[in-house]
């Protein structure tokens, strides 16, 4: 069957937090689908694996030296297709984006649009495909109203929580909607402004990153060993999680934490850790390399994974860490936000909480560490329920089968794709 030519546009690519797009990407060329990467900043060079390092050149960037070339492309396209033109100047510039990076982001893909459309025709680009629905979407739209190519986006987590103000018109343009959680299934129909709208978005789960050499050893013995790995930012509840290791050891509990990352939040809890006491207790490795973080898994007895949702309704999806973690048979604690229960279900697969409380977490934490044989046995369970759910081959199939479809002018007509099953 043969598939459409498509560029794929990111704000960074590669991006080392964002390994499962770098692996989608190489998993669907080395299917067959001819794809062209963008970026609409400039690389990235610390923390890249190997293979996404390799990969870096070849991807087409703008950045900073874009400044200089859009108003001769925006002005191209202004003789090419007035009516067009004037039809997006009147509106996307107008939207509500929400806060300051989020205005500057998609206002700077909203003029990268310009350029992107003239270099898509260069290339016959058949198809256009945002792995997130902010900015490079942003870019996407006008891209493809200019130069005629459809156009299609992922929904996940912070692009669209909380929503901006041209959600809802990038879902009655786009040809399909990928969303990577069943709660964001109704979610993004929310914006539909009719039935063939909703029946354009598509469960397809994410796709395992790692390749497991060896399961957690899990030897579950005093001092336990638990590992907390995202970026520093509010959404991750770190600052939760360090209070619960606070009452983890008010109740005898012997532990260490390993807090692996990086980001904006790290002078904050750093400070709550030494006022609380923990120090001595804690870990700081910084940002692990993709490269690093099945070994990491494999050195701890439990991975915590505290998320939160934002006062301003930014939240995750399903973080990829949890899968990377099930996969590896390391015991899951987690909080009841948005997809996460899909894979981590309380008892079975691991132990599931309500979000910033403190109490819960700890006690969860205990329970798990206290009970070796039900941590071993919920985290087997965990790890045959990701193998299956996010199965890499069977996603991207699924992925790549609909590029074809919409190539060929098919319609997708459901909300769920062969990759997912029902919960």
């Amino acid at each position: 069957m043969a598939q459409p030519r498509t560029a794929y546009i990111s704000l960074w690519f590669p991006k080392p937090s964002e390994t499962f797009i770098f692996r989608e990407v190489m998993e669907m060329k080395a299917m067959g689908l001819p794809v062209h990467t963008f970026a609409l900043y400039g690389p990235l060079k610390k923390h890249l694996s190997r293979e996404m390092a390799a990969f870096s050149p070849r991807v087409q960037r703008l950045g900073l030296k874009h400044l200089f070339k859009w108003p001769r492309d925006v002005w191209y396209w202004r003789k090419r297709n007035k009516p067009v033109w004037k039809e997006l100047w009147k509106t996307l510039p107008l939207f509500r984006w929400g806060n300051l990076e989020r205005t500057g982001e998609n206002l700077w893909a909203f003029l990268c649009g310009f350029t992107l459309a003239r270099r898509f025709e260069e290339l016959g680009i058949q198809h256009i495909h945002s792995p997130w629905a902010g900015g490079p979407c942003t870019a996407a739209l006008v891209a493809s109203k200019l130069m005629g190519a459809p156009f299609s986006f992922a929904a996940r987590a912070g692009d669209i929580h909380p929503p901006e103000g041209a959600l809802k018109d990038k879902v009655a343009q786009a040809t399909f909607i990928r969303v990577n959680n069943r709660a964001n299934v109704g979610y993004i129909r929310d914006f539909a402004q009719d039935q063939a709208d909703k029946d354009k978005v598509t469960l397809i789960y994410n796709a395992i990153t790692l390749t497991r050499e060896h399961d957690a050893p899990l030897p579950l013995t005093p001092p336990f060993r638990i590992l907390a790995l995202a970026r520093f930012v509010r959404t991750k509840g770190f600052d939760v999680l360090l209070d619960a290791c606070k009452v983890l050891e008010d109740l005898g509990v012997d532990f260490t934490l390993t807090m692996a990352g990086s980001g904006p939040w790290e002078a904050r809890l750093r400070s709550q850790a030494k006022r609380l006491g923990l120090m001595e207790r804690i870990q700081w490795p910084g940002f692990l390399s993709h490269d690093k973080v099945g070994q990491a898994m494999c050195g701890h007895d439990l991975f915590v994974a505290p998320s939160v949702v934002d006062p301003t309704g930014d939240r995750d999806g399903i973080p990829n860490v949890i899968m990377e973690a099930m996969v590896h048979a390391l015991p899951v604690v987690a909080t009841d936000v948005a997809g996460i229960s899909e894979v981590v279900r309380d008892q079975d697969t691991g132990r599931l909480i309500k979000e910033r409380d403190p109490q819960a977490l700890a006690q969860a934490m205990a329970e798990v560490l206290g009970d070796p044989d039900q941590a071993r046995a919920m985290a087997k369970r965990g790890q045959d329920l990701v193998l299956d759910l996010f199965d890499r081959k069977k996603n991207c199939e699924t992925f790549l089968n609909l590029f074809s479809r919409h190539a060929k002018g098919e319609t997708q007509g459901t909300a769920q794709a062969g990759s997912s099953r029902e919960q």
